[in-house]
């Protein structure tokens, strides 16, 4: 007769804790739509794919905002999403085809799918999301196609009509979450080494003087939409992010892309926040805390003397908070 295997070792306090404050907020995500991170009060500009691609740009700078929805007029459909890869996009195709440059300012956003086939790009998925869906739903979805914001599009069952409602981001989301579940983060008390939180590994660097294109080209092959700025002794001194690129191609400039990553960072908006630094040791919990009280985008990991040990992404802590365990909670 087979030994009966043997019981299951018994979870620590700690263990018992991480995974009661999983549950409860899973179960809160499952509770909650889409509708319910949206502020009570915003505004949501909407970019027709006739604009030229230079035009757009203007308005994302001049409205302080770093994407917008895109909608194809002709056919009265929500058509994807405006985001700095797509001027990462632009750019490439200036570098591979720079006879081409005096066509680029008539490009229009239309174009984009082009842009992408031409330079050898993986399309984005287009995806959305109802706002009365439960929030889980819409995570599970960002999650599965790597996007980190995605809009919410209404469909008129009668007329079959879609509307863009507005746009959630992994930050917000997160946000929603600390927010609304304090109680239940409190109760995340493992460490940010005990979860391998993050990436350690053959990390991507960038120097003060290294250019903006080569950061560019940087992103492209990690494909990673941040780099961070280290000084000789590989001590973290700043990070550029994907965004961090519109600012330098305003107008169509794109030979300012020679310049260096520390001037680029001198155009950033004045209310940007900066960035955030946690150590190895660092609990769930004040993670959390940090994202309740900051504009937190992404977390840089760094040892007593401030020198770079990994970066933590918001989707790193989506994903841990949504996918963890998951196989032994529907056992």
């Amino acid at each position: 007769m087979a030994d009966a295997p043997p019981d299951p070792k018994p979870l620590s306090p700690l263990d018992k804790d991480q995974r009661q404050g999983l549950k409860a907020i899973r179960e809160f995500l499952r509770k909650r739509t889409s509708y319910d991170v949206l502020p009570l009060s915003f505004r949501l500009i909407v970019l027709d794919t006739d604009l030229l691609i230079k035009k757009s740009l203007n308005i994302l700078i001049q409205n302080s905002i770093v994407s917008a929805p895109l909608w194809d007029s002709h056919i009265s459909r929500f058509a994807g999403i405006l985001t700095a890869t797509d001027y990462i996009n632009v750019i490439q195709y200036h570098c591979q085809f720079p006879d081409e440059m005096s066509k680029l300012d008539q490009f229009r956003l239309a174009s984009l799918p082009d842009i992408e086939k031409a330079i050898g790009a993986t399309p984005i998925e287009t995806v959305s999301v109802h706002p009365s869906k439960p929030l889980y739903e819409a995570l599970r979805r960002m999650l599965k196609t790597r996007a980190r914001r995605i809009p919410l599009v209404d469909l008129d069952e009668e007329t079959g009509r879609e509307t863009v409602i507005s746009v959630i981001t992994q930050y917000r989301i997160l946000k929603f979450i600390a927010v609304n579940n304090e109680h239940n983060t409190i109760l995340l008390k493992k460490t940010v080494r005990d979860l391998q939180l993050g990436t350690y590994t053959d990390l991507a660097v960038a120097r003060m003087g290294t250019t903006v294109l080569e950061v560019i080209n940087l992103m492209v092959s990690r494909n990673i939409s941040c780099v961070p700025i280290v000084d000789s002794e590989n001590r973290v001194l700043n990070a550029f992010e994907a965004v961090d690129i519109i600012p330098c191609i305003k107008g169509g400039a794109y030979d300012e892309l020679n310049g260096s990553v520390g001037e680029a960072l001198c155009k950033r908006p004045e209310d940007n926040p900066g960035i955030f630094t946690c150590s190895e040791d660092d609990r769930l919990d004040s993670i959390f805390d940090t994202i309740r009280k900051s504009r937190v985008h992404r977390l840089v990991v760094v040892d007593d003397e401030n020198k770079l040990k990994g970066v933590i992404s918001l989707s790193d802590i989506l994903k841990y908070v949504l996918l963890h365990g998951e196989e032994d909670d529907a056992a």
